[in-house]
């Protein structure tokens, strides 16, 4: 079996995760793992799929021919997994007023410490009494075990002080 990652975008409309799934299907693959959301009117995914090896000129193909309804995809065979050291997996709640540079704080904060964001989901959202533009975002982050949480903890709060966000990071309980 061959692991593809598919990344996809264009024009949403409805049926479009349908035909996704029926090429996949046709071509023998299992569905593994996927990311979709409609952002500006245009449909934008990440998709793991699994197939048979002989099968997977034949999916690329198929979904080459998707470039005529106006889906662009790149497709990725996958390396598998790295073995890494050990790592602490946090999930990273994040509200405030909404402003630029909140999502290039906050990264560069955890770049800077070697914490790998494996999910992020943002959005803006109206403030339920004030109509005010309010920034939200969750993420779940891979920290190296050697990198002190108290500390790492103490930096992301006093940046969030300086934005004006409330901030929770919490460990992930398996």
């Amino acid at each position: 079996m061959t692991a593809l990652t598919l990344t996809l975008i264009g024009r949403d409309r409805p049926g479009l995760v349908r035909s996704l799934a029926a090429r996949g299907g046709d071509a023998r693959g299992n569905w593994l793992e996927s990311r979709m959301a409609r952002l500006a009117g245009q449909f934008a995914g990440i998709l793991l799929i699994e197939l048979p090896e002989a099968e997977v000129e034949r999916l690329v193909a198929d979904l080459k021919l998707l470039e005529a309804e106006g889906l662009q995809a790149i497709v990725e065979r996958g390396v598998g997994e790295e073995r890494t050291a050990p790592q602490q997996t946090l999930t990273l709640e994040l509200v405030g007023h909404d402003h630029p540079g909140i999502v290039r704080d906050i990264t560069q904060a955890l770049a800077g410490r070697r914490v790998n964001i494996e999910e992020l989901t943002t959005r803006v959202v109206s403030a339920s009494f004030s109509g005010e533009r309010m920034f939200e975002a969750e993420a779940r982050l891979r920290v190296p075990a050697d990198v002190a949480l108290p500390e790492l903890r103490e930096a992301l709060e006093q940046l969030a002080n300086e934005l004006m966000v409330d901030l929770r990071l919490d460990p992930v309980v398996s």
